[in-house]
């Protein structure tokens, strides 16, 4: 079974961030699920998403041995299909959406309303009347002008269970803009001004709304458990004031996700082991502590799930040699994944469909459109002999790529085929001239 920790790897291990169907039956003629990458990109053309579904599907259920009586809520926000939908439901898992076209993605695929959490810090009438017509399981309420909005679309007959976001105060995550866990961002509200007590207050006093429990989102790319322990205590400090001051005691604790994967040979990861046997000790002491019963946890993996099982084409178009940099021009770029530019993630990119036994050079690997932000992977090894045509693999391509894609230079975005038992079936389509043109309806 796959596993959501990666162990330690030294830099040699090139294989070790790649899926664990990944074969190399001969140099450089790499497969993922059974199915030749060269084959897939001959099929499909390039750009494309490979998806791996065996690995989706065990990392979804390492997480359910991980936390056996939590309740584990995939983050659809990652990347989301109907697949993909289809995948975490047979998998026992529930869905977290931002947005009523990902809820109505997920119920018009078949997933039970009931196990989905509609998240947003900003959530439209449409986003709310979705979510009630759809019967949510969880609304979770971001901000004060949110309660009497939701109240009213209740109605006076209805009753809607909500959680309530709230900022504990801890700074976690891989970059700046990717840390929610503090009062100077826009989600939540915040534990020190008192924000989040007085909102707690006034949606005790509208009974159509159910409050259910507390939510918190540190981050995201967290590689060490002590934040989520940190985050346990202070919430359970505020559940043992709510109940001290209004009577109540919640019965679920969503604690998110954010749980941090290698991109790279020899980088680290969240031990997805360890925070399990950590987390709940900690729940269980502190909930002693105040008194409390402790509340059902619930937790929410998206790149964690979807990244590492995915795997991103491209061909080569141009290699260029300035001064001392080598740069490798590729068919994508930053329209089908912003996050290089958008955070410097760097990955690990790979030769594939040919061997080739000259030395590797470090080289510049950047994208096709008119920005000089538009670099895939910086100072990478790659062969000296390197060439347009040549077929290039990016790893933990699962996550935040496609979900994140633009339109920018009208290039279309990628399709996605996923892998399993050595077949490969498109999951979307490419993204045609027609697509784009129809959208552009005026003179």
């Amino acid at each position: 079974m796959t596993t959501v920790h990666e162990p330690a790897v030294t830099t040699t291990d090139a294989l070790s961030v790649w899926p664990a169907s990944t074969a190399e039956p001969q140099p450089g003629d790499l497969g993922v699920g059974g199915v030749p990458l060269a084959e897939i990109a001959d099929r499909f053309g390039t750009p494309v998403y490979v998806l791996d579904e065996g690995e989706v599907r065990d990392r979804c259920r390492t997480y359910r041995h991980a936390f056996p009586d939590a309740d584990v809520v995939y983050a659809a926000k990652a990347f989301l299909c109907r697949a993909m939908v289809h995948w975490v439901d047979e998998e026992g898992l529930g869905l977290d959406v931002c947005s009523a076209g990902e809820l109505e993605l997920a119920v018009t695929a078949g997933f039970p309303p009931e196990k989905i959490v509609l998240h947003g810090n900003a959530k439209s009438p449409r986003d709310l009347e979705t979510a009630l017509r759809l019967g949510v399981g969880r609304i979770v309420i971001d901000g004060p002008s949110e309660i009497a909005r939701l109240a009213a679309a209740v109605g006076p007959e209805g009753r809607q269970k909500v959680m309530v976001r709230v900022i504990p105060g801890i700074s976690a995550g891989g970059h700046a803009k990717i840390r929610t866990g503090t009062d100077d961002q826009k989600f939540g509200l915040s534990i020190s001004d008192g924000y989040a007590q007085h909102a707690i207050a006034r949606i005790l006093d509208q009974p159509q709304l159910e409050l259910t429990g507390l939510h918190c989102h540190l981050g995201s790319q967290i590689t060490s458990v002590k934040p989520y322990l940190s985050a346990v205590r202070r919430m359970v400090g505020l559940m043992a004031r709510l109940h001290e001051q209004h009577g109540i005691v919640l019965p679920e604790l969503d604690l998110g996700g954010g749980h941090g994967i290698a991109y790279r040979p020899g980088e680290p990861a969240l031990d997805l082991t360890a925070l399990a046997r950590k987390v709940r000790a900690e729940l269980i002491a502190a909930c002693a502590a105040a008194g409390l019963r402790v509340p059902r946890l619930m937790i929410e993996p998206g790149r964690a799930i979807a990244g590492p099982a995915g795997v991103a084409l491209y061909h080569v178009l141009a290699v260029k040699r300035t001064g001392s940099q080598v740069f490798v021009a590729v068919d994508g770029g930053m329209s089908d994944n912003p996050r290089p530019a958008l955070y410097g993630v760097r990955y690990a990119p790979r030769l594939v469909g040919r061997h080739s036994a000259v030395p590797t050079t470090p080289v510049t690997v950047v994208g096709r459109h008119c920005e000089a932000g538009d670099v895939l992977a910086a100072d990478v090894e790659l062969p000296e002999d390197v060439r347009p045509g040549d077929l290039l693999a990016v790893p933990v391509a699962g996550a935040y790529h496609l979900s994140m894609a633009s339109g920018y230079n009208m290039v279309g975005r990628p399709p996605v085929a996923a892998v399993a038992d050595g077949r490969a079936r498109l999951l979307i389509r490419r993204e045609s001239l027609d697509d784009i043109r129809s959208r552009d309806v005026g003179l």
